[in-house]
């Protein structure tokens, strides 16, 4: 096989691992789930217009993104697709570089293998985890359609629900079904209008993205350091005497100095979409969801207990407690800019990138409105 024949990742085997590992969802009839599809369907069709009259966003000019109800197995295939999509100018590079590597060779005979089979093992632990998504990087299939404003190219975005998690989810909380359904899709709802009404946004974070890739070590055996490092970080194996990276997930540890400014930037942009979602979430559930509050508190408790010892040190691996503190930074950030210029003022937001916060924003809403509303209006 050649070179250039072989993939860095074989997403295949990354689709088919993942399959094979996914747990079974909970048990349901055919019947009720068909009613579980119907609904969440419905309930993503009046989000929309809860989630825009809240927010002030967008308008009938909006374009049009789908909402496709999936099981474990095709969330997973939509991920890959998406993967395969962001991370194809990387890997073309470390491909073009694996001739010339010393362990070009040794990479190349397995090295595609490997990574689709941990590819795969990854995917099978989030699937049964993830309720909803806005895939903001989706290529279209005949399965899994996506769409985008006219004149984008192929793809575009697409929301993702998963029902088997929202239904084990709400069973496990032990909380009124249809009310839960319908905060579900109020959140991911309101992703999908952050997209639909803010243009330059998937080309802004498209680039930001990009431009951390551009930056990554593409020597295959390089970056496999960085791997095996971040994995005696999180087991302890370090040996003695070596610097430790403990606390620190795998992308905080496969990055360049010039990769942490991009990355700085990327947090706080993913700080603010996941904290406008909740507090939009809030904001709307009181008026349509009756037993909002009980399913809050449920919520955030079972964000607070996580799960178990493997669970936490996988979720430290990803940077998903990252995640957590997203939302909580995120939707402070957006009660305290609201409360202060009202939600016109904070909708300024959504301007051109210079409007977007900056970490250090995120964790001082008021230093954003002196930039951006004090000096506008001096």
């Amino acid at each position: 096989m050649s070179i250039r024949g072989a993939e860095m990742v074989d997403w295949n085997l990354a689709v088919a691992t993942a399959t094979r590992l996914v747990r079974p969802g909970p048990e349901v009839s055919r019947d009720e789930a068909r009613a579980v599809v119907a609904e969440l369907r419905r309930h993503a069709k009046a989000s929309e217009e809860h989630v825009r009259t809240f927010t002030r966003m967008g308008g009938d000019d909006l374009h049009d993104t789908p909402v496709l109800v999936v099981d474990r197995p095709g969330w997973v295939r939509a991920n890959v697709a998406g993967f395969r999509e962001v991370l194809k100018p990387l890997l073309d590079k470390m491909q073009e570089r694996r001739g010339s590597s010393p362990g070009g060779a040794v990479f190349g005979a397995v090295g595609g293998k490997v990574t689709g089979v941990e590819l795969g093992m990854l995917l099978s632990f989030l699937s049964s985890r993830v309720l909803g998504q806005y895939e903001t990087f989706a290529p279209a299939s005949a399965e899994l359609p996506a769409g985008g404003p006219p004149g984008a190219p192929e793809g575009g975005g697409r929301l993702l629900l998963v029902a088997p998690n929202i239904v084990h989810v709400e069973r496990e909380l032990d909380v009124q079904p249809h009310d839960f359904r319908l905060w579900v899709c109020l959140h991911e709802e309101t992703h999908r209008t952050q997209f639909t009404a803010v243009p330059w946004l998937r080309d802004h974070l498209e680039g930001e993205i990009q431009s951390f890739l551009g930056e990554t070590e593409v020597d295959p055996m390089t970056v496999l350091e960085r791997v095996r490092e971040a994995a005696q970080s999180l087991t302890g194996s370090r040996p003695e005497g070596e610097d430790g990276d403990e606390g620190r997930s795998l992308v905080e540890i496969v990055q360049t100095p010039a990769q942490r400014e991009i990355l700085a930037r990327l947090t706080a942009v993913m700080s603010l979409l996941e904290g406008h979602a909740d507090f939009v979430m809030d904001g709307v559930g009181p008026s349509v969801v009756p037993s909002v509050a009980e399913i809050r508190e449920k919520f955030q408790q079972r964000r607070a207990r996580g799960a178990s010892r493997l669970d936490l040190a996988l979720r430290k691996l990803l940077g998903l407690d990252a995640k957590l503190r997203q939302y909580r930074d995120g939707e402070r950030f957006v009660r305290a800019v609201v409360e202060e210029v009202g939600m016109d003022g904070f909708n300024r937001v959504w301007t051109s990138p210079n409007t977007l916060p900056t970490k250090a924003e995120i964790a001082k809403p008021a230093d954003w409105v002196a930039r951006v509303h004090r000096k506008a209006e001096s």
